[in-house]
């Protein structure tokens, strides 16, 4: 494991300063990632995920916890380059179950990342919507995660209707997985101290909640949420061509009018998507 003291000794020798723009934020104390490697359940034959290793603080928490393949995506070269690095060092011949892939989370070919089969990871607060979406999306072995991420972030994605942060990073990931929060994290554990605390969701896939087509849906849902304070009626006028066409395909699948998208699962809203225009 790495303590305090190995994180800024390893940060100092590389010249390495946490980048924000990155959302570099290094965990320093052993028992946050050795919890998060143990809820994360592993199994003999999983593929992890890790998005952002950075210092191999998690790495080397997964590899004790028995991980038997870890695929780890950095996006800094000098911390790709050094993982191997301190894996070999402090981790022995299970260095060899990790391969390191330098490149962004959000744009890396799914072809660099194998078959993995659950994402565990501390990942950058600025990107961790986007990124869990597209893994999802692009990743169909990718059974399950257990990802740590801003408090306010967490709370979004494990949202259900009628909440008030209930949105569509919520319904979004509704229509991959079942999420829920799974701990908390004190932003004492990190360098640099963020200005927020740190959550953990756990989500597990599952089918979809209809016959149609994800991108139709997610078209409704980001219409329905880009002006969340009007009714469905007139949130929906530009996606349906006029409200009253809006109207017309909320009635027919059994939605009122005046609901606001806050109220409506994704279950509803995959309704909604396949109604015939």
């Amino acid at each position: 494991m790495l303590g305090p003291t190995d994180v800024r000794q390893i940060a100092a020798r590389l010249g390495v300063q946490p980048s924000k723009r990155l959302g570099q934020n290094f965990v320093l104390e052993h028992g946050t990632v050795r919890q998060i490697a143990g809820l994360a359940g592993l199994r003999p034959d999983d593929v992890v995920l890790e998005i952002g290793p950075g210092l191999g603080s998690l790495t080397l928490a997964l590899l004790a916890a028995g991980a038997p393949r870890v695929v780890a995506v950095e996006i800094d070269p000098v911390l790709a380059g050094e993982l191997p690095v301190t894996l070999s060092a402090r981790a022995g011949a299970l260095a060899d179950r990790v391969t390191v892939v330098n490149a962004d989370a959000l744009t890396v070919a799914p072809s660099e990342l194998g078959a993995p089969t659950v994402l565990v990871a501390n990942l950058p607060y600025n990107v961790a919507v986007p990124v869990v979406l597209r893994l999802l999306a692009d990743l169909p072995t990718l059974r399950r995660g257990l990802v740590m991420v801003q408090a306010e972030v967490a709370d979004r994605l494990c949202a259900g209707p009628g909440s008030r942060v209930y949105g569509a990073p919520s319904v979004k990931l509704a229509w991959y997985a079942t999420a829920r929060l799974a701990g908390t994290v004190p932003r004492t554990v990190f360098w640099p101290v963020p200005n927020v605390d740190s959550k953990l969701v756990e989500f597990v896939r599952h089918e979809p909640p209809a016959a149609v087509s994800r991108e139709a849906v997610f078209a409704v849902i980001e219409a329905a949420f880009g002006q969340r304070r009007k009714t469905l009626r007139a949130a929906l006028a530009g996606w349906a061509g006029s409200a009253a066409e809006a109207e017309r395909l909320l009635r027919a699948a059994g939605i009122d009018p005046r609901a606001r998208g806050e109220s409506l699962t994704v279950a509803r809203f995959a309704s909604l998507a396949a109604q015939p225009s």
